[in-house]
């Protein structure tokens, strides 16, 4: 019994480790391959209590080890007591640690009841709990094992297809397959040999045939027959703690119009500055507004900035948005994109009126609306979208402004919030997938790093470090093409899903159907 709970503890551990591992700042992308093989052992080796039990540690560990930088985001910018701060950190990966626990359950149920091979079940499942985890309740995406290769060109280029949970699928797969292995040469494994072996090979199988496919695509010009414009991103490296002090407003101004005017002389078409760089309602007619106009006239050039704004009704309700706006040299009527998807908690309160105590709690709250509307903007040479934030991180939302008609992709965030933590470097690859999923050109701009530029084919062309003032100016061309991805979205994740409901289906019918066989009174035997 002890011999077997450290067996377990050991496992558990193993696997969060080496998941946590292969994503950055460690970046060791291989671990990943093998990660999730103690996790799948502990679910073959356990009852279907203790596979939940461990695999849901293991989970809380991971998301422990992953998104640890949560404590210091709370803690220093939300005015929250370290220990609270640290107490939502664990709350948070219990809630996430439930989807390796419940792939865990339901690895060990399907495994045992249909003698189904581990390649053939694990990726499906795991790509339906990811999706889920994705779009539950608000959605927190964060660390998608698929992420954890953004530096793998040639197999994240299947995206375009299936978005980033395809690789999450293949990295599955392959776990598996190489945990049914190891089961066939201790000679544990349960499942019929033919059965193991073509699940093992067709698993191999789609794993080259991606990368024949990635090899392909990174050959292919996603721009054909459109000129290229110069686009610049800037970053003011503005603390956190003075952002919004009125004192401090004039300097950061002055330190964003200084930077444009130093990339303007790259021949810039486009100026693109962080998130909320403009710490002001640009909408009023102030000083502010009247120099962001003239910079632009100045300057000949389009700049984008971040900036909240607001309406108010006839019966006085205020309604702020934060928002990215687009100014010309020509003095047109700017145009303006509000953020769709909140952060919660950071923006706004979800379920207020039962968590009603919280925005008393929080002192740096928000309290931000949603907006509506995918808006593509607009200059002479090309066509863009703009995503605020936490909003590159949902595959679908960037995905509807490129089939909208964006040529190319923006991001504008303030990761100051984070620190000098892995969380700018896991928010910045995240960016890596959109390109590639939409073969689009990404230019970031992040208020302290990291801003940079990705190519259609997830390579980053330039990138700054964090927690400095500077500049890059890189060409972007228009693309021209709509992925499978862009038009039809994750049809890959349906198909899952529906894979996974059905095996599910098969399963818990066979179970009962053995249930009521052994409940049946022998034939012959007489009842009393």
């Amino acid at each position: 019994m002890v011999k077997s709970f450290y067996r377990n503890l050991i496992l558990a551990i193993l696997s969060a480790v080496l998941l946590t591992l292969s994503f950055p700042k460690y970046d060791i992308e291989s671990l990943a391959w093998i990660g999730l093989i103690p996790l799948i052992l502990l679910a073959g080796r356990n009852s279907l209590k203790n596979a939940f039990l461990w695999c849901w540690v293991s989970g809380i560990l991971f998301f422990l080890f992953t998104i640890y930088w949560l404590i210091m985001t709370i803690n220093n910018y939300g005015d929250v007591p370290a220990w609270i701060s640290a107490l939502i950190l664990l709350l948070l990966s219990i809630y996430l640690g439930l989807y390796f626990g419940i792939f865990g359950f339901l690895t060990a149920y399907v495994t045992k009841k249909l003698r189904l091979p581990l390649p053939f079940f694990a990726p499906v499942l795991w790509v339906t709990l990811e999706y889920i985890r994705t779009y539950m309740i608000t959605g927190f995406p964060w660390a998608s094992l698929g992420y954890s290769q953004y530096k793998f060109l040639h197999i994240i280029q299947l995206a375009d297809i299936t978005s980033v949970l395809g690789i999450s699928f293949l990295i599955v797969g392959v776990n598996a397959a190489f945990a049914e292995i190891y089961s066939i040469l201790k000679n544990k494994s349960s499942i019929p040999f033919k059965s193991s072996f073509i699940s093992i090979f067709f698993t191999f199988l789609l794993f080259f045939l991606s990368l024949i496919y990635g090899y392909n695509k990174l050959h292919t010009d996603f721009s054909r027959g459109r000129d290229p414009i110069n686009v610049a991103v800037l970053q003011g490296n503005i603390p956190q703690h003075l952002k919004w002090n009125r004192e401090f407003q004039r300097k950061t101004i002055d330190i964003y119009k200084r930077l444009t005017d130093e990339a303007n002389v790259h021949g810039a078409n486009l100026i693109i500055w962080p998130e909320t760089a403009a710490p002001f309602f640009f909408q009023e007619r102030t000083v502010y507004q009247k120099e962001l106009l003239d910079l632009s006239n100045k300057n000949n050039t389009y700049i984008l900035f971040g900036s909240p704004s607001y309406t108010l009704s006839g019966n006085s309700d205020l309604r702020l948005f934060n928002s990215a706006y687009l100014i010309s040299p020509s003095g047109e009527e700017p145009s303006r994109y509000d953020k769709i998807h909140l952060v919660p908690f950071g923006e706004y309160v979800p379920l207020s009126k039962i968590l009603f105590f919280i925005e008393k709690m929080v002192v740096a709250i928000g309290d931000f609306m949603p907006g509506k509307e995918y808006t593509v903007l607009k200059t002479p040479q090309i066509k863009f979208g703009v995503v605020i934030c936490f909003e590159v991180i949902f595959p679908d939302l960037v995905r509807k402004f490129v089939k909208n008609g964006a040529e190319f992709m923006t991001t504008i965030t303030n990761d100051a919030w984070f620190g000098n933590t892995s969380a700018p470097y896991q928010h910045f690859t995240m960016t890596v997938f959109r390109a590639v999923e939409n073969r689009v050109y990404f230019a970031r701009a992040a208020n302290t790093g990291i801003s940079g530029f990705i190519s259609p084919k997830g390579e980053i062309l330039a990138q700054t470090p964090v927690f400095t003032e500077g500049y890059l100016v890189n060409k972007i061309s228009p693309s021209t093409v709509k992925t499978f991805y862009t038009l039809y979205g994750d049809v890959f994740a349906y198909t899952c899903i529906m894979s996974t409901g059905l095996i599910l289906l098969m399963s818990i019918k066979l179970s009962l159907k053995n249930t009521h066989t052994r409940k049946r009174v022998p034939e012959g035997r007489t009842k009393i």
